[in-house]
């Protein structure tokens, strides 16, 4: 156990001795011809050798991803930590032309599957999915590399029935550099699909689940670095629903929280690269609702609408504390856990990284609602969002009172 700590020390020891050693014989003979033939001076140089080399084998430390399992390690060359390793970096540029450019990288939160797909005649739901590297903006002129399911950070919102056997096929744009795959929590079974579904560029793949537990699950791409790949935005939410249909509401939306890690400052403009450092520290400069910092109000609803959000986490990181501002959730489902234990009256749902839950309300008054993680100085990097209620004030429940001024 103390091996490395005494051969550090020995060496230590060692090396400043043959370096004071060194020091002094130069002192003390200071022509370099009688210098280099004293025989001590050979003896010194030797030891500092072996003191450096001894010294950097004891303090020999394992690649960043050391601990983790050894069909999950980095692709990067050597076993770095999570990043594009140099020769994809380099072919980032060199082919950046070649990625489209999306207009608008979030995913709309009101496209929410209205019921369960339906199965083909031969009683298989068939999903179709494509991973694709893309360019897009975080914020106006802030543009990121973003790697997506179907083009869009959260991929679509799947939905489907407990009990239903699922086909996936996952298909990898040719315009990719990386590979890709696709882990659906809802899978039971090694990988959540993950190995059956790893496509090069330009391949497809397709296996098939029961979807035996009812919930509302994560998905991701479990291509190693797993972190690299999440953080760059490729995750998204299935829903399986009870065969009992969960009870109507008047509307549903889809929100899915998630870290972008950039070099450089939060708000610098161009296109920014990656930062693994920041990703194994749990520092990103943005925090997103949907993929991007919201520029314009996005779900509308009337008084009195009875509303359902179904809400994610891509993580990598970072624990979620989903709160909306000026409302009280009536209903929480806990992890999303579907026929567990509900909560009713919560103000804040937790929501861990690569997890989920569901939070039903219903709107009395109108106005904007923002929708955020209550650490709030996540809002600054971007994690809020906007809910419009239209209709008639209900001064019965919130109304101003005049207060005049007393001297």
């Amino acid at each position: 156990m103390f091996k490395y700590l005494i051969f550090e020390s020995i060496s230590i020891i060692v090396g400043i001795v043959a370096i004071a050693t060194i020091l002094i014989r130069f002192y003390k003979y200071r022509n370099l011809a009688d210098f280099f033939k004293l025989k001590t001076i050979l003896i010194s140089t030797i030891l500092l050798i072996v003191a450096i080399f001894t010294w950097t084998l004891s303090n020999k430390t394992y690649a960043p991803d050391f601990a983790m399992p050894t069909f999950n390690r980095s692709h990067a060359p050597g076993g770095l930590p999570p990043s594009i390793p140099f020769t994809g970096m380099l072919d980032f540029f060199t082919n950046k032309n070649r990625f489209e450019k999306v207009k608008d990288i979030g995913a709309d939160p009101n496209d929410v599957p209205t019921e369960s797909q339906k199965p083909d005649a031969d009683g298989i739901v068939r999903i179709s999915l494509r991973a694709q590297e893309v360019i897009s903006e975080i914020a106006p002129e802030i543009y990121f590399n973003y790697w997506t399911y179907n083009g869009q950070t959260p991929g679509p919102m799947l939905r489907v029935k407990e009990g239903d056997t699922v086909e996936v096929a996952l298909t990898n744009d040719p315009t990719s550099l990386h590979d890709h795959n696709i882990d659906l929590h809802a899978v039971t079974g090694p990988g959540g699909g993950a190995k059956l579904t790893h496509v090069a560029p330009g391949e497809t793949k397709i296996f098939k689940f029961k979807a035996l537990n009812p919930g509302l699950y994560v998905y991701h791409c479990a291509t190693p670095n797993v972190s690299t790949h999440n953080s760059h935005g490729q995750y998204g939410l299935i829903l399986v629903e009870p065969k009992e249909k969960l009870e109507q509401v008047d509307k549903e939306f889809y929100i899915v929280q998630g870290e972008l890690y950039t070099m450089g400052q939060i708000g610098k403009k161009g296109l920014i690269p990656f930062d693994a450092a920041a990703l194994i520290d749990g520092k990103p400069n943005y925090v997103t609702f949907n993929g991007k910092i919201q520029s314009a109000p996005r779900m509308y609803a009337n008084v009195g609408d009875k509303i359902r959000i179904y809400v994610g986490n891509g993580g990598v990181n970072l624990i979620s504390s989903f709160h909306v501002i000026g409302e009280i959730f009536d209903t929480v489902y806990p992890n999303a856990s579907i026929g567990g234990s509900l909560e009713h009256n919560t103000q804040t749902a937790l929501v861990l990284p690569g997890g989920s839950t569901i939070v039903e309300f219903t709107v009395d008054v109108p106005g904007t609602y923002l929708l955020v993680d209550h650490a709030l100085a996540r809002m600054n990097k971007g994690a809020w969002a906007e809910l419009v209620v239209r209709g008639n004030e209900n001064h019965d429940i919130f109304s101003p009172i005049r207060n005049d001024h007393m001297e």
